[in-house]
Order: structure tokens, then sequence, then C-alpha cells
């Protein structure tokens, strides 16, 4: 392993030679396979399904995980899924969904799914990805992804055929007897073929793939980004993205002597590349603790014990796991850690002093994009950390810093310091045809070849990277552009505030106002109005100190711990028209807020009494956001 303490070491890993001369694999199924040839019976990946450090876990070793792979691979080809045809998986994580996301790849396109989406979402993922073969959950009990899978599955009429895991095999007695006793009833109102994923890959050769192996590069996994909201894209990644997201762990992170804990989804880029990728390149060993990760009943109480079972070496985490975690004791022996890494969202300073007071590990923040295939940047593990920032851009990834024209035209590349959209070009991303949908693609990238990354920032003097926004996040008050991580950074300040969500809600006057929402530290109370105050002495621009703070219970999040801002909008659309029309004096409500795929978020409305529609018309007409009849 190669030591990453700072830019030089970064240069000199690149001065070695160009990245298409490295000996690297071309598939992934000889990436695999490469590392059961050097590491065949160590430890691979191991899953536990209860929390409880003394709990069953099964583990599977590198001769085991090909095996899986091949019978696994196998079976989606006798399913008649061919390089350009799609799996999907709708599973939380266990061994089978490891073993489906490597065979899927090599066997066709691999398509992983939030089970957190509704029903009508996956369905919209299905479709746009015409997935032929859906591996999902049998019914067990305290999961509705059997539900939400079956409910799909009617909307999503491509699907031939759909395997089940079943979860009950990790319980020991008496447990494991209980289940068949009170397992759901799931009604099928779908036409797809249901079959036992075990059973069918248990019929299928271990020892060899049935067909040959790709001979080039390709495409092989669809991951979906912006679809909490119905509306997916779906970004296209190769395996040369997936193997250059292995090799950097491999080389500068991890060998085959650490041990990562794993709680994030395997359905998210930053578990499937950066984690996943990077332990098969080391021949390192990966832990999942239960199916939800750090969403598991129990995982946070007895995190630090799970560390000491595991002799972990590597955590992997995000800022809200870091901040439940702050509110427990270390109450096991966690010398074995090394270093934590933290990604999908600004890692405020006071978590990272936190952490590493309570540790004695220090948190390296890095940055990556489902549209690269991930990983961009992060801080060096051996060197300097600079909190804040997202570290050095990683080896043959090259980042600009860019003023663009709508259609991707370079006006002005930014000095340092100076802030611009984040453009990256390196080996994950797909120049060109970063989605699936070709319209997608349009204006995407700056010079042909840079990626439009969206996220605003700047490279300091010493060419660390510094996440400032996000261009579209903006609040715009009248055609004033305020930052909301000004407003997010001040209120997170606050001692009893855990996590702060900044947006723009809507304004007849200035089209934008800002407003906040806010999650407070377990047990902690303040007002709204100390909020205020608190928002007034530490938010410098005067524009920018908000006009409506809300206290949530929990802000709504992803799967990988970001504030999910769109929900946000929509409370706050839902908020302010209902607030207009109640002072306007008409019978209508907002009966909810949905997202369209022309017109954007639209609030629909429903009468309560008789309307003077024209009248109407005129006032929500002084806002800019478009309003329906609810059907």
């Amino acid at each position: 392993m190669a030591r990453f303490a700072g830019i030089a070491d970064r240069d000199a890993v690149e001065q070695e030679m160009p990245y298409e001369k490295r000996d690297l694999p071309v598939t992934l199924y000889q990436f695999l396979s490469r590392t059961r040839d050097a590491h065949g019976a160590r430890n691979a990946v191991s899953f536990q399904i209860l929390s409880d450090p003394k709990s069953k876990a099964e583990t599977w070793s590198w001769n085991t995980l090909l095996g899986r792979v091949n019978q696994t691979a196998n079976l989606f080809r006798d399913l008649g899924i061919g390089e350009k045809d799609v799996v999907a998986y709708l599973l939380p994580n266990s061994l089978e969904t490891a073993a489906t996301l490597l065979g899927g790849a090599v066997a066709g396109i691999v398509n992983p799914i939030n089970p957190l989406l509704e029903p009508e979402q996956i369905a919209a993922i299905l479709r746009e990805t015409n997935a032929k073969v859906l591996v999902t959950l049998k019914a067990f009990p305290k999961t509705d992804v059997p539900q939400k899978a079956a409910e799909a599955l009617k909307l999503a009429p491509g699907v031939q055929t759909v395997l089940e895991v079943d979860l009950n095999r990790y319980l020991s007695p008496p447990k494991s007897w209980i289940v068949p006793l009170v397992r759901p009833k799931i009604s099928v109102e779908h036409k797809a073929v249901v079959k036992d994923f075990n059973a069918e890959c248990a019929k299928m050769p271990a020892d060899r793939l049935s067909f040959e192996d790709s001979v080039k590069d390709r495409v092989a996994a669809y991951f979906h980004t912006g679809g909490t909201t119905g509306m997916p894209k779906v970004a296209q990644h190769k395996y040369s993205g997936m193997i250059y997201n292995g090799w950097l762990g491999g080389r500068l992170l991890f060998d085959e002597t650490d041990v990562l804990i794993c709680p994030l989804p395997l359905f998210h880029v930053f578990a499937a590349y950066p984690v996943f990728m990077s332990v098969i390149a080391a021949g390192a060993h990966m832990i999942m603790p239960t199916p939800a990760g750090y969403r598991g009943d129990g995982v946070f109480d007895n995190f630090w014990k799970l560390i000491e079972r595991w002799q972990v070496s590597f955590l992997i985490t995000v800022p809200t796991a870091i901040a439940a975690l702050m509110q427990r004791p270390v109450d096991a022996n966690v010398s074995s850690l090394k270093t934590a890494i933290s990604g999908s969202a600004p890692l405020p300073l006071e978590l990272y002093r936190r952490f590493e007071e309570a540790t004695g590990v220090q948190i390296a923040e890095g940055y990556g994009l489902t549209e690269a295939t991930c990983m961009v940047s992060c801080n060096p593990i051996n060197g300097e950390k600079r909190v804040g920032s997202v570290g050095i851009p990683l080896p043959y990834s090259h980042v600009r810093i860019l003023h663009t024209d709508a259609d991707g035209t370079v006006r002005t590349e930014c000095g340092v310091d100076e802030v611009g959209e984040i453009c990256v070009s390196n080996p994950g991303v797909f120049e060109g045809s970063t989605y699936t949908e070709v319209d997608k693609n349009r204006h995407l990238f700056a010079e042909g070849r840079y990626l439009r990354t969206g996220d605003l920032g700047r490279l300091d003097p010493d060419g660390y990277l510094w996440i400032t926004g996000r261009a579209k996040d903006l609040i715009i008050r009248g055609g004033h552009n305020i930052d909301p991580a000004e407003i997010e950074e001040a209120l997170a300040g606050h001692p009893a505030i855990a996590f702060a969500g900044a947006i723009g809600q809507p304004d007849a006057f200035a089209g934008e106002l800002p407003c906040a929402y806010v999650e407070l530290v377990d047990g902690a109370s303040v007002t709204v109005e100390e909020l205020l105050e608190h928002a007034k002495a530490h938010i410098h621009e005067r524009a920018a100190i908000p006009k409506h703070i809300e206290i949530l219970p929990e802000l709504p999040k992803t799967a990988v711990g970001k504030i999910f801002k769109p929900a946000l909008r929509k409370l706050a659309i839902q908020r302010v028209y209902d607030a207009a029309l109640t002072e306007a004096g008409f019978a209508v409500r907002v009966r909810e807020v949905t997202e369209d795929k022309k017109r954007g978020l639209v609030a629909c409305l429903k009468k309560t009494g008789d309307v003077d529609e024209e009248a109407l018309k005129h006032k929500l007409g002084e806002f800019t956001r478009p309003w329906d009849w609810a059907e």
C-alpha cells in the first residue's frame, strides 16, 4: 500500500506511468478472479442479521465469493440476461446482495434500487432501465421491501422473473422457527415468475462461468440518482470506472490485512465502489452489520462493540451517523481502528473534533458523485486533513473550477480560491454518455470531457478542494444569489442543533426567501425565537437571514445521510401557499406537493368550499411555482 500523505504522493503515483498503461483487469470478473487467486482462503465479506455483537454471523472467503458470483451470473444468463440486459435488485444488505451486485454486472447490467423509495418511484426506475429480472426479499417480519416490490411490479410489466432472498436462513432457532408462522401475506397481482434466489443459484455451476466473459470494457451498472422524486436519472457505469475506484482504494488506502465496517447500503455508489471495489482490489475484509446498516435496530447502541468484535481498522461513515455515534459512549476497545472515511455530505468541524477526542481517530472526508462512478477527491489518510475540505483530487482525477455558459462552453477558468463549478475528468467519467437518457447528457460536459458536477467549489493554494454549495440549491432572492451553506453553517453552530437544511421558500415579492428547517440534538431544547437571534448574530449577509425557521423531529434524509432538500421544499411550498390562501380568504388548501417531470414541484389544491377561481388564479399568479387542482 502506498503512503498517501499529500499532493506529492498523489503526483508520484501519476508519474509512475499513464493510467492506461497500468496492468489492470479489463472486466469485473477478471478483477475478482485475480483477488481470489491471491487471497483465496482469506475472509472477504461477512454479514450478521442482528446487531448484537455476540449474534450469529456468516463469512465468505474469496474462494466462496467467486463461487457464489459464478452461480449468480450463470443463473442470470440462464434467465435470458445478456450483456445489454438489466438485472435490478431491491434489497437491503446481505451476502446475497453482494453476490447480486457482482453477478449482475458479470452477466449483464446490474441496477441497484433504493428500497426506501415508494413503489411508483421503484417502478419508474424498472421501466427506465428495461429491467428483465428483479432480485428482492421474500416476505419477512419488520420490512416492507417485498410489499413495495409487489406494488412496483404491477407498474413495471417488463420484469419477467422475480428472485426472492429469504433472510430467515441467517437466524438461529427459535427465531428462525417463528418467522414462517408470522411471515406477512403479500397480494401478488403482477405476471412475473417468482423463484427462490438461493435454490435457483444452487442449481448452477460454482467452479466456472457457463458463458464467455466480456473481452472488452462495457457498461455494467445503472445507478439512479435524484430518484427520490419519482423522476429518476440513471447513470451508466463501465467496468473501467468500477475498477478505477477499486484501484484507488487498493493503492492508497487499504491492504489485505484491513477490516472495513460498511453500514452503508450496497444500492449506493459509496458502498458499492469506494468500499466494495476497494476491498476487492486490496483483498481486504468487509463487514455488513444488519440488513439496514446504520438504520438497523440497535446498530448505534452496539456499534463500538461491533468494531471490537471484528477488529475493524477502517470505518466507513457519513456525518449523520457520526452525530448519532457521538451521543453514545465509546464502551468497547476500539484500538484496532486506524481511520474513518466520511462522505455524502459536509462534515461539521465540531463533529470531527468530538470523534477524534472520543476514539483517537481522525476522519478523512472525501468527495464523489454517482455521475463519476464515485470518487474524485479525499483528505490524505497519512497527512494533513483540512476539515471542511474534501481533500485533494485523487490520482488521474483532473479537477477544474470553471465558469461556463449553459451549453458547457468555458467562459473562464477560476483562479486559486475563486468559486466556480467543479468539473471533473477521470477514468470513472463516461464522457458524453453519463446518463441513459441522451437528452440528459446535453450540455453536461465542459469542453466535451469535463463533467459539470453542479457543485460549487474552489481549490485552495495547496490544491485542497472545498465545496461551497450546490449550483441548483442557490436561493435566489430578488435576483440576489444566496448560498444555503452559509445559513446552515451558522445554525449548525448553535449547541442545540444537530442538523440544518436551508432552502428558498416561495415569495410573492422576491421570488424566494431563505428559510431553514432544523433537527435538535437529543434532549436539547430551544425556541424558534432563540434560533432567529442566533441566525442574526452569525449570518453576515443580511439578505441570507432566514425569514422562517422550523424545528422538525427529524430532518428528511437520504439513505446515506444527506439532508433531502426536495422534501423540505415541499413542506415550504405547502406552508407558504396555505398561509397566503387563508389570508386572502379562499376556501382552498394545498392537499399535497408533487413532482412533475416538466414543471418541477407543483402545489395540488383542494376546495373546502365555494371558490372564485378567477380571483384565485390572480392570487396564486403572484408566485412563480405552478399549481393544479388535485384529482
